[in-house]
């Protein structure tokens, strides 16, 4: 009988988590989060970056930011069927600081690892783990390489511009893109490059960290201030 309810629970969640709405506080900067989210692990053409980290509470996000988020990877599906993607850190289910990010601590903030094809081609998958912490210490040469792993361009802008266009389709908005300045223009270059130039405020100093193996997408969602203390 405990076998069958904790089996029900887990095929539940998903659709727990669906019904939820959150609410934002303050920025991405200074904010807090009610009512998170947890993204899901995986799908037909995407994954979390980590099972441990997911574990520790850090795949949180904003309800709208989920629903955004998963409905891009279902477009991506249909239009890119031969493309897979991961996403990365994103904050607390009630945000707050999360070490060692400077922001996502409201639910608006996504890092996506950036899509990479390997030598034969074929759309795989960023290594993360805990040895690379998590990704995020893999740097791309200056042929846009990795281990045998090449930038996908292509599929990265047309991620970026699938989030935007369901974020329209939700009444919000991307607030911005963090990607490292220097390898923007080979975004720009693909098929999706107006769209880009148009409507994507892309960053345009270099940050505290490159932005190379992943870019960072902050979502334009209404918060409620932060509430004042002392």
């Amino acid at each position: 009988m405990k076998y069958h309810y904790l089996l029900l629970l887990m095929m539940l969640k998903p659709v727990l988590a669906h019904a939820k709405t959150s609410i934002c506080y303050g920025t991405t900067a200074r904010g807090s989060l009610s009512g998170g989210v947890e993204l899901p692990y995986t799908g037909n053409n995407f994954e979390g970056y980590s099972q441990l980290a997911r574990l520790a509470g850090r795949t949180y996000v904003h309800s709208e930011v989920y629903e955004i988020v998963t409905a891009s990877y279902q477009a991506l599906e249909t239009t890119h069927p031969d493309k897979v993607y991961k996403y990365a850190e994103t904050g607390f289910a009630e945000g707050g600081r999360f070490r060692p990010h400077k922001t996502h601590r409201n639910g608006l903030s996504v890092d996506f690892m950036t899509p990479v094809i390997d030598e034969a081609g074929q759309s795989v998958h960023l290594p993360t783990h805990p040895f690379n912490k998590f990704g995020y210490l893999i740097e791309f040469d200056e042929h846009d390489q990795f281990d045998g792993l090449e930038i996908d361009y292509a599929a990265m802008a047309a991620h970026i511009v699938v989030l935007h266009k369901q974020a329209k389709r939700r009444g919000h908005d991307l607030w911005r893109v963090i990607f490292d300045p220097k390898l923007q223009p080979n975004l720009f270059s693909t098929q999706y490059g107006e769209y880009l130039k148009t409507h994507i405020q892309f960053s345009k100093k270099p940050s505290w960290v490159r932005h190379d193996e992943h870019y960072h997408v902050d979502f334009d969602i209404p918060c409620e201030p932060m509430a004042e203390t002392g």
